[in-house]
């Protein structure tokens, strides 16, 4: 309030005194009023002010290889992040994405029993032949000489391999090559190993010639000292008379043919268990051996028949030929016997002929079979292990 002379009123000036000091110490302007706006903006723009001088200090901190707590959220954020997408694509936790397989190892294609046929077959051939030419060899009986033991049709098996570990007893049945002993011809040898494997071969296809294919059982070995007939009109080797009741033909005699001969070094007196019809060492004195044959020339022991069915049976060595005397050789030579033409007049021959090559393959087949599968799982197992081994 103002008196008369113009002055203020000294208490309205002691009132505003102490409003101007407070605004003054708050940093606003004495004259200004109080506006509560106006602080709330104040207090926001300091704010800002202070955030930016955070981040020019973090920016500046990033420099001097320090990060801010702005930055660091940031990049935990980040790698969160990478983390979740990581964890999707390979656990299938990731949203929206699908789960991949792991990849499957490739598998060899396994091949075709129709692609492993001609293996078999080559094999089984192979095998065929190896058994036709150094083991085992079937054939046919064409006639009755060494009936009843052999009938005719029955089909035998022979042993190859068996001289190979024993040497030619008596009584055994055995198969040989009458060429240059009983027909015409080159006597034969031991051949070589290829030449008769290639011969075999070609029989197998019905290629070459047999031979004069013979079977009868051996009376004497090389040295013996072979003769009939003795007072009782038996066959006696080295003085000792067989007892051969058990595999001739029923009525027949040992022999019509009277004969005494000393078989030669690596010879064989052969004769057939029918004796009545048997064409044998008997009927051939007069050619090459004194109607001995070569023991070169036997192919095999026959020791089995094996067709047909009802003719299955083990063909062993009659006992007679067991006697212990029989191995004590003649010391002199018995003279030649004659042999009369007409006594013999109407014998069979006893000429064999090689089965078909049915037999072989079968067993070629057989053991063709567990080859190739042994060979097919081997291979089958050297496939997989490089399989796992390549990475």
């Amino acid at each position: 309030m103002n008196d008369a002379g113009g002055r203020s009123s000294p208490s309205a000036e002691q009132e505003d005194a102490p409003t101007r000091e407070v605004h003054a110490s708050d940093g606003v302007d004495a004259a200004a009023p109080a506006d509560p706006d106006s602080a709330e903006r104040t207090e926001a723009s300091e704010t800002s002010a202070e955030t930016s001088a955070a981040r020019e200090a973090s920016a500046g901190g990033a420099g001097a290889g320090e990060a801010s707590p702005v930055d660091a959220a940031a990049t935990a954020d980040g790698h969160a992040e990478a983390a979740s997408e990581a964890v999707g694509e390979d656990g299938g936790a990731g949203a929206g994405q699908e789960t991949k397989p792991p990849p499957r190892p490739r598998r060899r294609r396994k091949r075709s029993f129709w692609r492993e046929l001609p293996i078999l077959v080559a094999v089984a051939l192979l095998l065929a032949v190896v058994i036709k030419a150094y083991a085992l060899q079937a054939f046919f009986i064409p006639s009755g000489s060494m009936e009843n033991t052999l009938e005719i049709n029955d089909r035998v098996l022979i042993n190859k391999l068996v001289y190979d570990f024993r040497g030619i007893h008596r009584g055994d049945i055995v198969v040989f090559n009458g060429n240059g002993s009983w027909d015409p011809g080159p006597v034969p040898s031991n051949s070589n190993v290829f030449s008769e494997f290639v011969d075999n071969l070609g029989s197998m296809f019905g290629l070459g010639r047999p031979g004069a294919i013979y079977v009868k059982r051996v009376i004497g070995l090389p040295g013996d000292h072979v003769a009939c007939c003795d007072a009782q009109g038996r066959v006696t080797v080295n003085g000792v008379p067989l007892n051969e009741q058990s595999y001739l033909y029923p009525g027949d005699m040992p022999s019509l043919v009277r004969f005494s001969i000393i078989v030669g070094a690596g010879e064989l007196w052969v004769m057939g268990d029918h004796r009545f019809v048997s064409d044998d060492s008997r009927g051939h004195l007069g050619d090459p051996g004194g109607g001995a044959v070569p023991q070169s020339a036997v192919l095999g022991r026959a020791f089995i028949i094996i067709w047909p069915p009802s003719r299955w049976r083990i063909l062993p060595i009659p006992a007679t030929f067991s006697q212990p005397a029989l191995s004590k050789h003649a010391s002199a030579a018995a003279g030649p016997a004659g042999s009369d033409s007409a006594e013999v007049a109407g014998i069979l021959g006893a000429r064999l002929e090689p089965a078909g090559p049915a037999l072989p393959l079968s067993l070629g087949f057989a053991g063709a079979l567990p080859l190739t599968w042994l060979q097919r799982r081997i291979r089958l197992r050297a496939a997989s292990r490089r399989g796992r081994e390549t990475p």
